[in-house]
């Protein structure tokens, strides 16, 4: 998500700071739990990835929306209430969520997508009706040829959207599931206020590396599928789009109105070049030798969500539930967790979050992090007492984190 980071901030960025030598911070608000269980209301509701909506007339009326996959796409208000919740469309499972101007986007996994939202300033005002679809109804395909290799479910994944600097264009960057394509497509208006998308291009990530030692490596893996891309985000004003490989590590991309340069890999996870095979029996990758140490020295796989600020880049180490910041070229300047605070639970496994350095009234004078939590506790449990996913977001003052 982009942002502009006041001085003062980023100012503590480049001190570099240990992560030992801070105190790391907690949550002041968090949404209601979702349980990822077909009884629960909404069914099927697994929280995933946030974005942040500024009110052009009133920050403290800002809104945070966070995708639900099968429960929808929902919308808080900046005490983490729950403004309204938007179902999927039939077959839909929503994945990732960003802004652009006064529209929300929207990867629909489901169905291969890219969904589309007006927000209305008026009902966020009022703390009602913030989202209305205007998805055309006639779009396309992100990246399948047809509806039967739709439900083959190598689809829309990753999404982060921004603005081309020098025209203006909408554009929205799509990451695909199980595979290392992803497309660049604008925003297109349509006849009765709809919106669609065209594409614009598509570039392919590496499969497979050559390591120091000669050997070539792949992340482990299914046989049938590779090693994908999910967490993103466009940094528009420098051409440049920062997308997240699981398994491998975080790739520096330039983009411009014609599509995507050539792609640089400026951090690696701790596993990149260890060998592990699949097993079958378990269904999970284990090792298969030593681990010759080529790996990044902060990123514990998976690496996850990324968001902007003022060029200074934070990802999510989801294996070992950390944020790393980095400056624009890739250099960790240092992480951090997020823990438990007075009534708030820590964050485990984020997937995805979301930045905005805007003043958003007293409860966020300085900015505000919205993170996915993968792990909210305590969690909820089937009739039987065994306990059942149970996710959300959390809501955290920007200055006890980026410091």
């Amino acid at each position: 998500m982009r942002i502009a980071l006041v001085p003062l901030l980023a100012a503590s960025l480049l001190t570099g700071a240990p992560a030992e030598a801070s105190t790391d911070p907690s949550p002041v608000a968090q949404t209601r739990a979702f349980v990822d269980d077909a009884g629960a209301d909404p069914a099927n509701a697994d929280a995933d990835d946030p974005a942040i909506w500024i009110h052009p007339k009133n920050p403290s009326a800002s809104v945070v929306l966070g995708t639900l996959k099968e429960g929808g796409l929902a919308a808080f208000d900046l005490k983490a209430r729950q403004l309204q919740q938007l179902a999927v469309p039939a077959g839909g499972r929503f994945n990732n969520v960003d802004v652009v101007g006064d529209l929300a986007v929207v990867s629909d996994r489901g169905r291969d997508r890219v969904r589309v939202y007006r927000i209305d300033p008026a009902g966020a005002a009022a703390g009602s009706r913030v989202l209305r679809d205007v998805t055309d109804p006639a779009a396309a395909p992100v990246f399948s040829a047809s509806e039967s290799e739709v439900d083959e479910q190598r689809t829309a994944y990753g999404l982060t959207a921004g603005r081309d600097p020098r025209t203006g264009v909408r554009w929205v960057a799509v990451t695909r599931r199980h595979e290392t394509r992803v497309a660049l497509l604008r925003l297109v208006d349509k006849p009765g206020g709809t919106v669609g998308t065209a594409p614009i291009g598509t570039v392919d990530l590496p499969s497979e590396f050559r390591l120091p030692n000669g050997k070539t490596w792949s992340p482990c893996g299914e046989p049938d599928e590779r090693p994908q891309l999910e967490g993103s985000v466009l940094d528009a004003a420098h051409g440049v789009l920062y997308a997240a490989q699981e398994d491998v590590g975080i790739w520096r991309i330039p983009v411009n109105g014609a599509g995507f340069g050539r792609p640089e890999l400026i951090d690696k996870v701790r596993s990149f070049g260890a060998p592990q095979r699949f097993d079958e029996a378990t269904e999970e990758c284990v090792a298969d030798g030593p681990d010759p140490g080529f790996g990044g020295k902060w990123l514990t796989a998976d690496a996850e969500g990324l968001a902007l600020a003022d060029g200074k880049l934070l990802a999510s180490s989801q294996g070992d539930s950390r944020f790393v910041v980095y400056d624009r070229a890739g250099a960790p300047r240092r992480d951090f967790r997020i823990v438990a605070g007075r009534g708030t639970d820590s964050v485990e496994h984020s997937d995805g979050a979301a930045i905005t350095t805007r003043p958003l009234g007293p409860l966020f004078p300085h900015g505000l992090l919205v993170v996915h939590d993968g792990e909210r506790r305590p969690a909820a449990t089937d009739p039987s007492g065994e306990e059942l996913a149970t996710t959300g977001f959390a809501f955290v003052r920007l200055e006890t984190a980026v410091r």
